[in-house]
């Protein structure tokens, strides 16, 4: 069975925050069947995010939220259990790849986040860039060593496009990543530069879809992310579920009436 097709909130985050309730409903109208929160939280609080998600019959497939480690961690977990969140999930910073060690200290904040939200009932997912990939010691990505470090417990939400870009295959990550992988972040263009890129509607770009999510895997679902457009946000999000639902790739609802603005 294909996964289920989900939507970064980053994505529509100026229409969200302009109007939450309606821009939900649009990405349910396009057969969008979740969301992973994003910037959403801080700006509504978490009830009414909750109740929004729920009236436009949505699933919250995941909060994109701080590691919830250190001194802030309750405040963070707190927050996303009234939220409704069973998986938060954040990345380790871009500097934290530069050596080995840099990686052993980064994965005990991410290990400590995993240890404290599964006593609340919640989970953790990391969520990698390039850096994770474009770093290499020793014969091995910094992808390696972070998986080699990481409690058993956190899930893996792999952003196949910054892994292309590090230099990745993410159709051989996702292979051997197998059951650990449960979101994979789907967002095409010509993958060159992290802070240039333009991207554009799933299938009109570099990434080859088709073999990245046909891989057999534990990933429950396929979350478009496209953080920058020259077109509009909705039409671009139309167009990535023509390809990737026309193509057997996704599993989406019944699409409504919309049309782009």
């Amino acid at each position: 069975m294909p996964a289920d097709l989900g939507v970064m909130m980053y994505t529509v985050l100026r229409q969200a925050r302009a109007d939450l309730e309606g821009t939900l409903a649009r990405l349910a109208a396009l057969g969008y069947t979740g969301i992973e929160t994003y910037g959403l939280v801080e700006h509504f609080g978490p009830a009414r995010v909750r109740a929004a998600v729920a009236a436009a019959g949505l699933t919250l497939t995941s909060a994109h939220a701080p590691f919830p480690a250190g001194p802030a961690a309750e405040a963070v977990l707190d927050q996303n259990a009234e939220l409704g969140a069973e998986v938060l999930v954040w990345s380790m910073e871009r500097e934290e790849f530069a050596s080995p060690d840099a990686v052993r200290r980064g994965v005990q904040r991410v290990n400590e986040a995993a240890e404290r939200a599964a006593a609340r009932g919640m989970r953790i997912a990391y969520h990698n860039h390039f850096a994770e990939f474009s770093q290499v010691f020793a014969g091995r990505p910094a992808y390696d060593l972070l998986l080699d470090e990481l409690d058993p417990r956190v899930l893996l939400e792999l952003d196949a496009y910054w892994a292309v870009l590090g230099g990745a295959d993410p159709a051989e990550v996702i292979a051997r990543l197998g059951e650990r992988v449960r979101f994979v972040h789907v967002k095409d263009g010509p993958a060159v530069s992290y802070e240039e890129d333009v991207m554009v509607p799933i299938g009109e770009g570099r990434i080859d879809w088709a073999r990245v999510l046909s891989v057999p895997s534990g990933v429950r679902w396929h979350i478009v992310e496209l953080e920058r457009l020259h077109i509009d946000t909705f039409e671009a999000l139309r167009r990535s579920r023509d390809h990737l639902v026309g193509r057997g790739l996704s599993a989406a609802r019944a699409t409504g009436t919309e049309t782009p603005a």
